[in-house]
Formats: C-alpha cells, structure tokens, sequence
C-alpha cells in the first residue's frame, strides 16, 4: 500500500500516469485469483480510464487540483454515485431508479481530481461490524487468507480494496466502529470524523444521529488529506505534535476486557513503546463508558434504524440478510418514549465524559477486542455471529455514542494478525486527533 503522498510524487515526476494507475487496480479487480468479486459490487472501468486521461492531461497542462487528483478511489456501496443504483449491500434495492447525483462526499473527491473506480461490498443495510455478506459473497481478509477471515464490516470491501492494492484509499461510512472495525482486522489506517464535520448525506442511512462519512487509507497523513476534502477544507498537510509530553489517557471500564492474548500483547507493547518515547500514561476509571450498555441496553438510539425499512421489511422479509433482518425487527419495537429517554440520557453522558478526557491530549484503546474470526465459523453459528458481533463493536460505538472523532492505527508486529490502536479526540477535536495520530504512528513505525 502506497501512501497519497508517494503516488501523488509519483505522478507529479512523471513515473506513472493516472491512467496506468487505473488500469493496474482496474486488473488487481478482475483477477480471477484475487478479492475483487467479492470486494467489488460494480466496476466503473469505462468511466474511470476516462477520468484518469482528464486528470492526465491536466497535470500536463499544469493543473493539479488536489493531492489526491488522479487517484482512483472506491465508494462503499450505501453512497448516491450519479447513474448507480445505491443498493447498500442489498438485492432489495436494485431496481430502484439510479441516484440522479453524488453524495457530497462523493462530489467533493472527484471535485479534488479522485476517480471513482467503483462501488464496494458492505453488510447489507451497514447492521454489522463482521462485514460477512449472504448475497454477494465475503471479501477475505488480506491476512490468514488460507483460513479465510472476516474483513470486518460494515465497510468490508472498501479495506479489502485499499489492502489489495485495487484502490489508493476508499470512502466509507461509520455508525458504530464500520470504519475502524476493517481499519483494525485488516492493518489499514481508519478515520471516523465528528458526525458534524462529515455526515453521511445522500447515502442509505443507518442511525443518522451516528452516521458519518471517513476514509480508509494506508496512513495517518493520508486520511487526514481526505478527511480535509471530505469536510470542504483546503487540504493542508498536518505536522505530528511532539511525542514527549503528550498526554495519552488509558480507560479501565469496559474496553479492555475480553482482549484476546494477541491484542493484549500488542496492546502492552504499545503503551511501552509510547511510553519510552516520552508520552505521559495514565490508566483512568472512565466509568462513563460502563454507563452506554446500560443506556442503550434497549436498543435506545437503534430505534432510527427501522425508519428506512419500516415500509419494506414485511413485504421482503425473504430478502434480507437473516441476521440483519433479525436485527432490524427487534429496533421497531423500541417505543418513542424509551428513544427519546435514551437520546436525553446520551447528552447528559457525553457532558460529564467531556469533563473527564478535556485535560488529555487524547485516549487511546485496542480498537477492537480481538482479532478478525474465521468467515467458515461465524457463518457456521447464529448465536456465535451474535456474540462475536456485540464484542466487535463494543470499543468503537462507545465513541459514536460519546460523539467523539476517532482513528484506528496498526499497533501489531509486521507478519503478524492485525490489531489496531483506537486514538480518540473531543467532539470537534478532528484536526488536532490527526496531529496526536501521525505521532504515535511515527513512533510505532520508527
């Protein structure tokens, strides 16, 4: 995986084109031995190389519009792309009329010179952090494909893409952790923005007051040059926060527990290294984050997820994913007085967390308990899909609930399964959360 920065220098130098870095994801997808058919939904092959011979010959005539102008991109399938059926990971949607424009995320890249190269496989209707798809198959996770493991959802395909080389960077979409979770199985870089910054307009919603639009791409840097574009900012290069003094804060209620040995390792390894490179540690109780299970302990906040299904669901209950029907069935009876308990509860919740983390520079956790699971088992048991699904987006939904930004990083030895390092920062915090995280990636790579 390249970095933005080092394709960019390589257009800007002449040693690729834009349309050979087309035609090189554009065979990475199609490859029968490969990932694409199941990362992959739809290919805009035709459109693309025509994109990339603009983007060409603009840069020869000295017009260069963004650090991403020329890059091919992938856009997970619940996004509007002008002409596609926006079918989130569905066959419901599918003859539903075309999207008569972008989504604004989609615009505001291809604005900056990205080209789409194509839509990417999700669970359907994004209910998921496992990222397993019954109708259009499970992209592999890039490592242990000879077990064959879960990508992590809901933006399955978008990290397969970035990892097999048929994208330079997706755009996804996070709810609950659906951007970290396959950063985190996967070894990607991760980004979820506060929902403010970059909502998920235009797009199949899940829980609007969650829903927000981020990238996955190889590196900090790179999802902080996205993430600009994204918001409608100038697209400024970060510079890292000194590590020496940085104030890092470890919670001790709830997202630590049930670490797999692996993500415990690497997890200790991490707060070791950081620690000898002169960040400040500390282990604080947190207990906020012990209240979200109980808040929501009735679906509470899911209850805006019926909303898009209520006049769809019985009439094509055969359709759906089981599990996601399941899920989806359980949210609508979740009455409006429990809801609105549950939103009064969420805004009190995040004040006195606010108050907790202000005096740190950010807080820092495995992002996701364990390593990525088998597809074969996980597919083999409900009751196993449910658990593993409850434990695998524990870590991250506590931060959309608390309404807070948040990476996920690599934190694990090269060769090894993957495990990402969740950085997180205030509501808002955004541009200072990247600083924070192109440091500790500095540190962990160094």
């Amino acid at each position: 995986m390249k970095p933005i920065k080092n394709i960019a220098d390589d257009l800007k130098a002449g040693r690729v084109s834009s349309r050979e870095l087309v035609d090189q994801v554009i065979a990475k997808i199609e490859d029968a031995d490969g990932e694409g058919q199941r990362a992959f939904t739809k290919i805009h092959g035709d459109a693309a190389r025509a994109a990339a011979e603009a983007q060409d010959a603009m840069r020869s005539a000295g017009i260069v519009l963004s650090p991403i102008a020329g890059l091919p991109f992938s856009v997970k399938d619940l996004f509007d792309v002008a002409g596609d059926v926006t079918a989130a990971g569905s066959t419901i949607l599918k003859n539903n009329a075309p999207a008569t424009k972008d989504a604004t995320s989609v615009a505001r890249l291809r604005a900056a010179g990205g080209i789409v190269i194509g839509r990417t496989n999700m669970t359907e209707f994004a209910y998921s952090g496992l990222g397993i798809n019954p109708h259009y198959g499970t992209a592999k996770n890039p490592w242990d494909r000879e077990t064959g493991r879960i990508p992590g959802g809901s933006s399955a395909g978008a990290a397969v893409s970035v990892t097999d080389g048929m994208a330079s960077f997706a755009l996804g979409s996070d709810t609950g952790g659906s951007i970290r979770i396959p950063a985190s199985f996967c070894g990607l870089t991760g980004f979820k923005p506060t929902t403010r910054r970059v909502p998920a307009t235009e797009a199949y919603p899940l829980v609007p007051t969650l829903d927000t639009a981020g990238p996955l791409a190889p590196t900090v840097s790179c999802c902080a040059t996205i993430d600009s574009i994204l918001a409608g900012e100038e697209p400024n290069i970060l510079s890292a926060l000194p590590l020496i003094g940085l104030r890092l804060a470890v919670p001790q209620t709830l997202v630590l527990n049930k670490l797999d040995d692996h993500v415990a390792n690497c997890f200790s390894a991490t707060l070791a290294k950081l620690s000898k490179a002169g960040a400040n540690i500390t282990e604080i109780p947190f207990s906020e984050l012990g209240e979200i299970p109980k808040i929501n302990a009735g679906g509470g906040i899911y209850a805006e997820a019926y909303v898009a299904h209520r006049d769809q669901i019985d009439e094509h209950a055969e359709e759906y994913d089981p599990r996601v029907r399941g899920r989806l069935i359980k949210t609508k009876e979740i009455s409006a007085v429990d809801y609105l308990v549950a939103m009064q509860a969420r805004d009190a919740l995040i004040q006195d967390a606010n108050k907790v983390t202000a005096s740190y520079d950010a807080v820092i956790l495995p992002t996701t308990p364990t390593v990525a699971p088998s597809i074969k088992s996980l597919e083999g048991s409900d009751d196993l899909y449910v658990a593993t699904n409850m434990l695998t987006l524990r870590n991250t939904f506590c931060f959309n609930f608390l309404d807070r930004c948040a990476l996920s990083i690599p934190m694990h030895p090269a060769g090894e399964g993957p495990a990402g390092l969740m950085i997180v920062g205030e509501t808002m915090g955004d541009k200072k959360l990247l600083t924070v995280g192109i440091a500790i990636e500095n540190a962990l790579t160094n």
